[in-house]
């Protein structure tokens, strides 16, 4: 669990965040939703550490992250996976030495013992044989399902996801989705997910928390908000296509 109290952060004298208070639940795909430059990347930001907020506290299952010492610091970068835009792969290395990365860099396992942990999580996102692949050599499916297994390999307690479906067509996507839940309730694990795409909210909104201007708008699972009569959430989310369609069938039922 996170938790996240009276958040403030600005740059240039101009404020991003304006005193959001949220909590992303464990177990859970916790959604950030919201238009371009309404502070989702930086509340994304201050909760991995990269970002100093200039007031309020963020705290990891009931520890505020101000509090923490170097070595908690990196106790806690442990922890995490993260799954970025993109998928971020490094072109110059092969699937099994992407995924072995964060190992090599938090633990002191034979390489061995982290292959066998590389062989494990391949099979978990169904791409079994394909370690001594490049990324070039697989689709971009596959490659987002590599970066999944890379942020899951060092079974996180937290799992950060910032648009993990840009750039795949629908289908693909809605495969990465259920991936990304599935792994959330088998591990427990707090899962925070930026994204744009209304498909994700339809298809895993456990929790959302819509964001404008810098303030939490509006906070609810993907059932809740086709009834919320918020004008700013519903100006948002029936400008998707998607939306509107499903209110059309919801109300001729």
């Amino acid at each position: 669990m996170i938790e996240v109290k009276n958040l403030y952060k600005s740059f240039g004298g101009q404020e991003v965040l304006k005193g959001i208070d949220y909590t992303f639940e464990r177990g859970k795909t916790n959604l950030i939703i919201g238009q371009s430059g309404s502070g989702k990347s930086v509340f994304l930001k201050c909760m991995l550490g990269l970002f100093k907020p200039d007031k309020g506290t963020i705290a990891y299952d009931g520890k505020p992250y101000s509090s923490f010492s170097d070595e908690e610091q990196r106790e806690l970068r442990k922890e995490i996976g993260m799954l970025f835009q993109g998928g971020a792969l490094f072109d110059s290395m092969t699937v099994e030495e992407n995924i072995m990365f964060p190992l090599k860099m938090f633990t002191k396992q034979r390489k061995s013992e982290m292959q066998s942990r590389v062989r494990e999580v391949l099979e978990r996102v169904n791409l079994e044989g394909t370690g001594d692949k490049m990324p070039s050599e697989i689709s971009g499916g596959m490659q987002k399902r590599v970066a999944i297994a890379r942020a899951i390999v060092n079974k996180p307690k937290y799992l950060f996801c910032d648009e993990p479906n840009s750039g795949l067509d629908p289908k693909t996507a809605t495969v990465i989705d259920n991936l990304i839940q599935e792994l959330t309730h088998e591990n427990d694990i707090t899962t925070v997910l930026i994204t744009h795409d209304m498909n994700s909210v339809l298809e895993i909104g456990e929790r959302i928390a819509f964001l404008k201007d810098g303030v939490l708008a509006w906070k609810g699972t993907k059932d809740e908000i086709f009834k919320t009569t918020d004008e700013t959430v519903t100006d948002f989310v029936y400008s998707s296509d998607l939306f509107q369609k499903v209110r059309d069938a919801q109300q001729k039922e």
